[in-house]
């Protein structure tokens, strides 16, 4: 931010930006948004004695602007210069005059402007995690971000072999802890130095060179022991060499793609643990109860190939090893007819991958038997971490390689458990709640009641700055776009008055971000063209349940059968946006002439449901199916919950020449979009989350913004329009969707790329001493005395 134009103008310009800065002021509100910012300067530019601030300094400022805060006459600005940049300007009014200033300065401005105190000296709790960064690699490039695996391989892959011998002492040392049952794997005890490794690589070569190339163990082992070598190279000769080959050009001339190539080879991820602990985690039944919904496919998908992925990588390896997964959730005894209360349940589709379910406990001791909301579970986690402890020692023969948490709670037990297990962590936020609600942090206050977000927020801190490495599905999860601020980066500076104050928070130039984006299930979502794999029982019941008589686990009945479907499917929670879409639909005539409507979410009747939040959804569908008449254009059923089921469903609509909607106010992913595209049914959805980078717009379906509901609903009438006017336009639009899916979003590619990820930071984590131990004992703090604190304050009866 170059001050000096700013300076020049408010001298050069001064009755035009007096002018502004009066307005701004006049608002009357301690904080105004960008989109208020620019709405002020639009208005007042376009006025004759505006129109000189046109194209200057001060419009990129405000373009550059996220917020303002208001203090009599003085405002602040935080202004984003560039992903995860930021500048702090406070303009005096009365003397028109700009200074930079600190962030700690703006954030106790904003706390003031809170607690309506013009003057506070109270010492608040300051959490700066910088000092813990230096000497760690960070990425300089915002386009490198969310590529963090290839920039740590490009940077220290040289580190450390710089001073030699001592490169190649760490690679050997790394190799001789690779065991599996007490069996070494790789290498034994007869090669005592990198030296000797290298001669026996050399040896090992001229041995193997004379072999046939799909010899196993049993034709060279015996050799290749005596050598110091043991079962873990291949499968085959040929790919022993290979692999061996692979560390003999590591050692000889280290890169990193070689490094890379070789730590995918190497037998590292036999056990797995992943949990999830909220919510009713099960295989049918589930979705749509409180708290449930794609995490739970989400998993359910992971672990199907990622298993598949583990029993591949270990065949190639020349391994006779049964990899195991456990999925840990919570067992809820009051299962509401579901498999909750089950201790044990495998996972179908697998051979050797469980949901281990562990009960919450009181302090007492006792069984905490119902359902409790993801926003209170946070008395019970320390222990239930403990029990989960337990419990993996004395099932998986101790040794887990691999953890992976799941939303804050999920992420919260992972920290616990890696640093007891001693293991590799990856944390998966799914969605940050802290980007849900304007000002989360800001009103913490006013949110505490229901949402605990003193303790979320808290423990989100904690395991993104404890986990080796954190994954997300989209870019702009991590840094957001040019115009809005990412959902890990809104972490990187906040405050919650009276509580604390975050001027390093998370740094998204951090080489732990990488992109991982999930897949669909192409057995269940499949196009709607391939008629040979349909089940015809199952499309009458689907097409039953959408032009059938209405019940109690329905509404509406279409008098127009012929009309092309919109469909939509979610939970009913505020943040999906289901009535809202219901009220666009509702208010626009020529929409209503074009389609018909089904809905899929929540429970039809109010009394079903368990959630104070959900019920006011149903409540407000039901407001304006009786407000607008809409039984005869909108079908509303039950959340659906079998998958085979769903699947038929995009299908049925995609029949009518239909479409697909997800109007979400924020999607960190978009699950729903992905298999609607899969089945290929034209999509629109939110521009706001993952959509945006999962559409491209025009061509594999369409954006729309869910703040602007008449233009949303304007966007559907050209698209049917257009296709009744072009008879190719829909199946252009259709096949584009699937092409895309098919390309990009796969659980194979992800599977392959996420076990990736776990050899080379377990690698990195050994071998550099990025262990990030200070880092850990700091947040220890920060756990005991902030954390358990605040958790013990909800209410647990």
């Amino acid at each position: 931010m170059k001050l000096d134009a700013i300076h020049s103008l408010l001298h050069d310009a001064r009755p035009a930006c007096y002018a502004l800065f009066s307005r701004i002021l006049e608002r009357h509100t301690a904080f105004l948004l960008h989109t208020d910012l620019m709405e002020e300067f639009e208005v007042f530019s376009a006025t004759d004695a505006g129109h000189v601030l046109r194209g200057s300094a001060l419009e990129k400022l405000f373009h550059q602007a996220q917020e303002a805060a208001l203090m009599g006459d003085v405002f602040y600005l935080a202004a984003r210069t560039g992903v995860g940049t930021w500048n702090y300007l406070c303009f005096d009014v009365p003397q028109m005059e700009c200074r930079e200033a600190p962030l700690s300065e703006f954030l106790q401005v904003t706390e003031r402007l809170v607690n309506q105190a013009q003057d506070d000296d109270t010492r608040v709790l300051e959490v700066d995690l910088s000092p813990f960064d230096r000497g760690l690699p960070r990425l300089k490039d915002s386009r490198s971000i969310g590529k963090g695996v290839e920039f740590l391989n490009r940077h220290l892959s040289n580190q450390i072999f710089e001073d030699e011998g001592k490169g190649d002492e760490r690679l050997f040392s790394f190799l001789r802890m690779h065991h599996y049952k007490e069996r070494p794997l790789m290498i034994n005890h007869r090669i005592k130095s990198a030296t000797a490794l290298q001669a026996a690589l050399a040896e090992a070569d001229t041995l193997l060179a004379d072999q046939e190339g799909d010899a196993g163990w049993d034709a060279v082992g015996e050799a290749l022991e005596d050598l110091g070598f043991e079962p873990g190279w291949g499968r085959t000769v040929t790919r022993m060499r290979d692999t061996m080959n692979v560390l003999s050009d590591l050692l000889e001339a280290p890169a990193p793609q070689a490094l890379a190539e070789f730590l995918s080879r190497i037998p590292m991820v036999f056990n797995i643990v992943i949990l999830s602990p909220h919510g009713y985690f099960g295989q049918s039944g589930v979705l749509g109860m409180p708290d449930t919904g794609g995490q739970v496919v989400y998993i359910l998908d992971q672990v199907r190939a990622l298993e598949r992925e583990m029993k591949r990588n270990i065949y190639e390896q020349g391994l006779d090893i049964e990899p195991e997964i456990v999925i840990v959730t919570r067992l809820i005894p009051d299962a509401q007819g579901t498999t909750c209360d089950q201790s044990v349940e495998p996972v179908a589709g697998t051979e050797n991958t469980r949901i281990l379910r562990v009960p919450f406990r009181t302090e007492s001791g006792e069984v905490v038997p119902h359902w409790i909301s993801r926003f209170r579970i946070w008395p019970y986690l320390e222990r239930f971490a403990g029990e989960v402890e337990r419990e993996i020692r004395a099932n998986m023969g101790g040794r887990v390689d691999f953890v992976i948490g799941n939303y804050s709670d999920g992420n919260l037990v992972a920290t616990l458990l890696s640093e007891r297990l001693g293991v590799t962590q990856c944390t998966i936020a799914h969605a940050l709640e802290k980007t849900k609600y304007l000002h989360s942090a800001l009103y913490w206050q006013d949110h505490e009641d229901e949402h605990h977000f003193s303790c979320q927020f808290t423990a989100d801190l904690i395991a993104m700055n404890t986990a080796d490495f954190i994954i997300t599905s989209t870019y702009q999860e991590i840094a957001g776009t040019r115009d809005n601020v990412g959902q890990y980066e809104s972490y990187g500076s906040f405050t919650m008055p009276g509580l604390f104050r975050v001027l390093k928070g998370i740094d998204v130039l951090d080489p732990k971000f990488n992109i991982v984006s999930p897949g669909v299930n192409e057995d269940i979502f499949f196009p709607f063209s391939k008629t040979d794999h349909r089940v015809p029982d199952l499309t009458k019941q689907v097409q039953d349940l959408i032009y059938g008589e209405p019940d109690g686990e329905s509404r509406g009945q279409l008098s127009d059968k012929e009309k092309p479907l919109i469909f939509t499917m979610a939970r009913l929670d505020p943040v999906k946006n289901v009535g809202g879409f219901l009220e666009w639909y509702a208010k626009s005539d020529a929409l209503r002439e074009r389609a018909n409507v089904l809905i899929a979410g929540g429970y039809v009747q109010p009394d079903k449901s368990k959630d104070a939040s959900e019920r006011h959804q149903i409540e407000r569908m039901h407001a304006l199916f009786d407000e607008y008449g809409l039984d005869e254009s909108v079908r509303w059923v039950d959340m659906q919950t079998d998958k085979n089921r769903v699947g038929e469903f995009y299908r049925c609509v995609a029949d009518t020449r239909g479409v697909f909607i997800q109007p979400a106010l924020f999607e960190a992913f978009g699950l729903t979009v992905l298999e609607a595209m899969s089945s290929g049914l034209p999509t629109f959805a939110t521009q706001y989350g993952g959509p945006l980078e999962i559409i491209e717009d025009g061509k594999s379906g369409y954006h729309i913004n869910p703040n602007h509901g008449a233009q949303a609903a304007q966007q559907l009438v050209e698209f049917f329009d257009r296709c009744a006017a072009d008879a190719d336009h829909w199946s252009t639009i259709s096949q584009g969707g699937i092409d895309r899916v098919q390309s990009r979003y796969t659980w194979s590619l992800y599977a392959r790329r996420l076990l990736s990820l776990s050899r080379i930071y377990g690698f990195w984590k050994h071998i550099s001493g990025i262990r990030r131990e200070a880092t850990r004992r700091y947040l220890e703090m920060f756990y005991q005395l902030m954390y358990k604190p605040r958790a013990n304050q909800i209410a647990t009866d």
